[in-house]
């Protein structure tokens, strides 16, 4: 699975357990801890996608062949329950067939280099190939560099979600969207 973007060569691979400590180590780095959870808690849920008890799709983002970044994709539809809508009540209103990306840069070095927004273009584009319409993703909107990178993806703010969950920015791939557009 690759694609090349703007001069970056981004492909992906599915996570496997050979992965976990590498994960484990950038899940532990300062910049992923500011937006996720405990590492050992995350790894968990990243072993439990990896061994089938739960249907995200995790990947590791390769850059010329190296592992720099990890990007998964969820379902929406399943998580469309009164358990899940208690604390994200946006899930109701989204079509049971969109699908939410999640993405991270293990390597610090890579942040703010247009790595993330190119990975997730690629990976958007990958997602549309099999057949994904709508597709979504949801930052902390205090991220600054994440919303811009999505931005730059060509993600937009769900007008009518904006603002209506504490500490989620609900945005929605644009198909043509450009960094210019706001």
């Amino acid at each position: 699975m690759a694609a090349e973007t703007r001069g970056w060569p981004i492909s992906f691979v599915p996570v496997d357990a050979s992965h976990y400590a590498m994960l484990e180590r950038w899940l532990k780095l300062p910049h992923m801890r500011e937006w996720w959870g405990d590492p050992a808690t995350e790894l968990g849920y990243i072993r439990d996608m990896v061994e089938g008890r739960d249907s995200t799709k995790p990947f590791l983002i390769l850059v010329d062949g190296e592992a720099k970044g990890y990007i998964q994709y969820w379902f929406i539809g399943p998580h469309q329950t009164e358990e899940w809508a208690q604390d994200n009540p946006w899930l109701m209103e989204l079509p049971a067939d969109a699908i939410g990306v999640d993405l991270s840069i293990g390597d610090p070095d890579l942040l703010s280099k247009g790595v993330g927004s190119q990975a997730l273009q690629a990976f958007v584009s990958m997602l549309r190939e099999q057949g994904h319409e709508n597709i979504i993703i949801d930052p902390d909107p205090e991220n600054h560099r994440a919303v811009s990178a999505y931005r730059k993806a060509g993600f937009r703010p769900v007008p009518n979600l904006e603002g209506r969950t504490e500490g989620v920015l609900i945005m929605q791939h644009v198909p043509g969207a450009s960094a210019s557009v706001k």
